[in-house]
């Protein structure tokens, strides 16, 4: 057994073992499990792609006089301003002003809050415009400015959903082409989507959340972060294999860091066909090695985490939590899979190689010192289902 703190003073004195979750099997099957747990302290866990649930905290500062903005846009992007005066939410998700949308099917979708995100953090100039009703305390009505994340007091990363433990594999079962946040898909199952890094995802290597929670220190696009909240949608009480990974998305994580930190190349804007804009992010996650318990966990190997295979243009959008059947990572990183006596090509939205240097670049700072681990100061539940929204008539 190890402590946190032990492991701390270990990176601190220069002297902790780091291997990526990329790397600990291949140690394991030399040293055996036993020895592993003793010389190992941490391995590094990550992922890289689309996490539509991700948005940003801005401050402006005052201008002279001061505005309490009611309405703004950032390049035309609109914020949420139902907060402090000069205080804006950006989500990834929203639209550009006059962006048509889908009105003419598919839409392209070229910039919104994913970009402007992605903008901020590449530190270039951007336009803030804004208007107010106008108070006794804030008497501007107007504002127009360009600014740099430099300029902002802050910009808080604030993100309520990331890090899903497992995900849907994407197919089309009807007769013509469909435009998903799982991107495009042909009709007749001519091609499959998915997206997660397998082996390599942080929940996967600690599928029961035994040192994931609330309080743990991340490592979100090069800035250290930590866990806030269990994401939305946690559903710890999933499905799961006898190895105990999950059949379905089960958990994920919300977390939050300082933009003025990241690294533009683990933040980028991204354009979804006929279905909006989102965000993709580089995440890193160390797992303290306190036990051979959970370094065995993080031994999970592609070919032990199942994905379901889900109908996008049916079982879907109506809801009906059908599962055509399940293939294993191994088999999704080959190209292509089979279903039902059908080879199907199939194509990833996050990306394994990204998410392999993420992975090294966070054990590089763990073995200089620069990122200590933080114990979790609440678990992530285990024994939590979603609930569906439920339409209901008024009560009389």
């Amino acid at each position: 057994m190890k402590t946190y703190e032990q492991i701390n003073n270990r990176i601190e004195s220069g002297k902790a073992v780091v291997l990526t979750a990329d790397e600990i099997m291949d140690y394991i099957d030399k040293k055996g499990l036993a020895a592993a747990a003793q010389e190992v302290d941490v391995v590094t866990t990550a992922t890289f792609g689309p996490m539509c649930s991700s948005g940003c905290f801005l401050n402006f500062g005052h201008s002279r006089p001061r505005i309490r903005m009611s309405e703004a846009w950032v390049e035309d992007v609109l914020v949420y301003t139902g907060i402090a005066a000069v205080d804006v939410f950006l989500g990834a998700t929203q639209l550009r002003y006059g962006d048509p949308a889908n009105m003419y099917h598919p839409g392209e979708f070229r910039y919104g809050g994913g970009h402007v995100i992605e903008d901020l953090v590449a530190g270039k100039t951007l336009q803030l415009f804004a208007l107010s009703y106008m108070t006794d305390c804030y008497p501007r009505r107007e504002i127009r400015t360009y600014f740099t994340i430099n300029d902002l007091n802050q910009a808080i990363m604030v993100n309520p959903r990331n890090c899903y433990q497992n995900y849907n594999v994407a197919i089309n079962d009807s007769e013509k082409t469909i435009y998903t946040y799982m991107g495009t898909l042909e009709p007749k199952r001519e091609n499959a989507n998915y997206c997660s890094a397998g082996r390599l995802s942080p929940l996967l290597n600690d599928p029961y959340y035994e040192t994931i929670g609330v309080g743990t220190k991340v490592w979100l696009a090069g800035a250290q972060g930590h866990v806030y909240a269990e994401g939305t949608q946690h559903a710890g009480a999933l499905a799961r294999t006898p190895d105990g990974i999950p059949k379905a998305g089960a958990g994920t994580l919300a977390l939050t860091a300082d933009m003025k930190q990241m690294r533009p190349q683990f933040v980028r804007g991204v354009s979804l066909r006929g279905y909006g804009v989102s965000l993709a992010l580089g995440i890193g996650i160390p797992i303290p090695i306190l036990n051979e318990d959970i370094l065995k966990r993080t031994c999970v190997r592609d070919r032990d985490i199942l994905a379901p295979v889900v109908d996008y243009s049916a079982d879907y959008p109506q809801n009906t939590g059908k599962v055509l059947c399940y293939v294993s990572y191994e088999q999704l990183r080959t190209g292509q899979i089979e279903i039902e006596g059908k080879k199907v090509a199939v194509g990833s939205l996050s990306s394994y190689f990204k998410a392999l240097e993420i992975a090294h670049l966070l054990a590089d700072e763990i073995r200089r010192g620069e990122f200590l681990l933080a114990e979790p100061i609440a678990r992530l539940p285990n024994d939590t289902k979603t609930k569906p929204l439920l339409i209901r008539e008024k009560a009389s």
